[in-house]
Formats: C-alpha cells, structure tokens, sequence
C-alpha cells in the first residue's frame, strides 16, 4: 500500500495521448521519469489503434515499477472528475469514451484524466519554468494551440468540459481563432510559402530536398540565424499573434508568469522577445510591462510529469469524485 503522507517518492505511471504521439513513462510523486514507451500514433486506426498500444506497453511498466496510479494527459477535452473524453478533434474514436475507467480495468489501478495543456501546466508549474511563481499561465503552440492556469500549485477548473481554451479564443468578429494564426501547421505553411516566394533565399536553401509537407517550421531557427528578412517578417507575424492572444488571458487571469511550450517555442529567444515587447501594446497600462514570460523547461516532458503530479494529487482525494 502506497502512502503520500510522508516526503518518500510514490511510483506512479504517466500517459500522455496526442495526435501524433503516445508516450508512456514510470516515475514518482517528486515529479521524476525513470523510463519511458514513446510510440507514433497511426491516426488510421483511430482511437483503438492508440488503446492497443497502451494495452500493449502497460504490463511491463506496471511490473517495473509497481505504481500506485495513472495520471494522463489527453489531447482534447475531458470531464476531469469522472475521467471521461469529451471529445478528439485530431483522432476519431474518443468522443465520450470512458478512458479513466478503461484504465482502470486494464491495469487494476486508479487512473485520473486531465486535458494535456492543463497537465503540461501543472508540469512545469511545479517543477519547470514557472515554479515559485503563482498563477502560472501555459501557452502550448503546436500542431495545436493550448493553454492551462495552474494557481495555488493546481490546475484551474471551470464547468466541464474545457477550461484556458487558448487555441480557440475568437480573435476577430469573422471568427478566426488563435489556432489559425499561431500554431505549428501554420507556421509550416508561411514557411513553405515564403521559400517559393524566394526560392534563392536561405528558407529556400535550408527546404531543399525536403521530402514530404510538414515540418518546414524547422527551417525558421537557421534562417533567422541569417539575418533573413523573410523569416523575421514570420517571426513577427506569429509572435505578434501569440501576444495578442495572451492579452485577452492576461486580463482575465493576469498570471504572474507565462510559460511557451511546443513546437513553435523552439524559436526560443527571438520569439519570446517578440512576444515581450509586443504584448504590452494590447494591454491596459495598469497591467504594464505584464507578466514576466518564460519558455518552457521541462519541453516534451511537461505532459508526462504534470500526468505524474496529476495522479499524485488525486490519490489523496476519493477515487470516485
């Protein structure tokens, strides 16, 4: 029997389920992974392609690490308390589908369910880039755009089922969402369309050869590095909507730091610099500078460590919320 009562690490198991990839991990109450299972999602087998590899890969993390639970991060909307998806907008399959409880049958263990972002936000709130600080904001841009508020050292919930839907606030009255504007298959796009533009210019170089549609976002990093007027112009293009965005947030919640995560924030500095001298344009002067703005620390491991800080919280709550 496992006890949280006492400052001794409790195994525990991670999940992250995205529309790409599937991770899973053993690790502890501290916030540690020890190892990990990561596997490509093929998104033609829907959603039972994603349950038979975790059917697949649970029993042997089950016996490594003789866990106490299962904390999970999924790539959509959930009904936290009782565990249950709400919906996929990425993978057919889920919508409504029981998965705590599925879980829970598979491996006899408590199993507990939380949107990705707001996992990823509790990660690195906790024990990445945003801790010490209170609210922490996470701003996850990439083939998606999502968010999650961590205040008091938990996530933020609204009504069920969805809460800090950063990807999909309304940044105009025709309807455009910041998804649209901001995330990794955008920032795919405006590459790709500024290397034909300029097709002896270093985007264009650094896409020689490529072989398939996707990624090209990669190219951005070394094309700045050139000084590139077309890369910058992007940079600005996508910074500038990213701050826009985060000033809605910010007058709502006015966290005290900002957390980027994904792909897109593998820019790095240039883009949360961006993102810093722009976002005081939309905001009202009392709030100036805003929050101080971080990028992520823990990167692809946000998910999986918040899912093992999710599953360490609960335990200490009934199982049947």
């Amino acid at each position: 029997m496992h006890s949280l009562s006492s400052n001794a690490a409790v195994p525990l198991l991670g999940i992250e389920i995205g529309g790409t990839k599937l991770q899973l991990a053993g690790g502890d109450s501290h916030g540690r992974i020890h190892h990990r299972i990561r596997l490509s999602v093929d998104r033609a087998r829907g959603a039972e392609g994603i349950r038979s590899q975790i059917t697949a890969a649970l029993p042997e993390l089950v016996a490594q690490g003789n866990p106490a639970a299962i904390g999970v991060g999924y790539g959509g909307p959930v009904h936290w308390r009782t565990g249950k998806v709400a919906c996929s907008h990425h993978i057919a399959g889920w919508s409504d589908f029981p998965l705590a409880t599925w879980l829970s049958d598979c491996s006899g263990l408590p199993a507990f369910v939380e949107n990705d972002a707001n996992t990823a936000a509790l990660g690195e709130a906790l024990f990445g880039a945003g801790k010490g600080a209170d609210p922490v904001l996470w701003m996850n841009s990439g083939s998606g755009v999502g968010g999650g508020l961590v205040t008091e050292g938990r996530i933020y919930h609204g009504a069920p089922p969805g809460e800090v839907e950063l990807g999909h606030l309304r940044l105009d009255r025709k309807g455009t969402i910041t998804e649209a504007l901001c995330s990794g298959w955008t920032l795919d796009r405006m590459v790709r369309d500024a290397a034909r533009g300029t097709p002896g210019g270093p985007l264009a170089r650094e896409l020689a050869g490529w072989p398939t549609e996707g990624g090209e976002a990669r190219a951005l990093g070394p094309a700045l590095a050139e000084g590139d007027p077309c890369a910058q112009q992007i940079l600005r293009e996508i910074a500038d909507s990213m701050a826009y965005a985060l000033s809605h947030a910010v007058h709502l919640l006015h966290p005290e730091v900002i957390v980027l995560g994904g792909g897109v924030a593998l820019l790095g500095e240039p883009l949360r610099t961006r993102i810093v001298s722009a976002l005081p344009l939309w905001l009202m002067e009392a709030f100036h500078p805003g929050p101080e703005i971080r990028l992520a620390a823990l990167m692809e491991d946000a998910v999986l460590i918040g899912a093992l800080a999710v599953a360490a919280q609960r335990l200490s709550l009934p199982f049947s919320l």
